[in-house]
């Protein structure tokens, strides 16, 4: 980790604070600190009792958690004009997972005080964090039904057609696909089993793969895969 003393981009990047003025981004960046984080640099222990929130200017971040055999889960990743931390610096308790470096990343680290008086204080901002709660609780269900009903060769299937349709582009493609490790986490499964799908995937037409991106050829028939009645090994 490394302390940066004038940050490239300012605070008006992050979707959260957007819509405050340029007087009150101001005053916020003063109270913020400022740090540079390397690929897989861990940024916050889930043990940790700190309250800051964290504010992704450049790069991203992995939010991770372990299992009691060590295996990885990836919970999502907060690329730039994101945030994270806010669940501790609203209700006072520990983290909830770690965070590591996904990429080189800038973040600001913004005190728990500052936080919580720029959302009582402007109704934008409070909304935008319940979006984001929301959106949390969403994808947890999400996470906790392919956990109950997929195997998983299968959600391995399910993380490839997320992937592709997060894009914002052409949803049959994935460029760059993230690594075997990310993806292992993604699907909350081995790497050695990413290894072996994608490459089924490939033999069997569904997907074509050229360096880092992905294309899929077969979306209906991987989405009959993904089925949870479906009889894969």
């Amino acid at each position: 980790m490394a302390t940066t003393q004038v940050p490239v981009e300012r605070l008006s990047a992050i979707k959260l604070l957007r819509e405050l003025p340029a007087p009150q981004l101001q005053a916020i960046e003063r109270r913020c600190r400022w740090r540079r984080f390397a690929p897989e640099e861990q940024i916050l222990d889930r043990d940790s009792d700190s309250r800051d929130v964290f504010l992704v200017i450049e790069g991203a971040v992995e939010v991770v958690n372990y299992s009691i055999t060590g295996r990885e889960v990836a919970f999502g990743q907060v690329k730039a004009g994101g945030y994270f931390g806010e669940l501790a610096a609203i209700d006072g308790r520990r983290r909830s997972a770690n965070v590591v470096a996904s990429a080189p990343s800038l973040v600001a680290v913004m005190p728990p005080d500052v936080f919580n008086n720029t959302l009582t204080s402007n109704p934008s901002v409070a909304l935008n964090v319940m979006r984001r709660l929301a959106h949390i609780i969403r994808t947890a269900d999400e996470r906790i039904m392919d956990l109950s009903t997929l195997k998983a060769v299968q959600r391995v299937y399910v993380e490839v057609m997320r992937l592709a349709q997060s894009t914002g582009g052409d949803p049959t493609i994935i460029s760059p696909i993230p690594t075997q490790r990310e993806l292992a986490r993604r699907a909350s499964t081995s790497r050695e089993t990413v290894v072996r799908v994608l490459s089924q995937l490939v033999k069997g037409g569904i997907l074509e793969r050229k360096g880092r991106t992905v294309r899929i050829l077969d979306m209906d028939r991987l989405r009959t895969l993904a089925e949870p009645d479906q009889d894969v090994e």
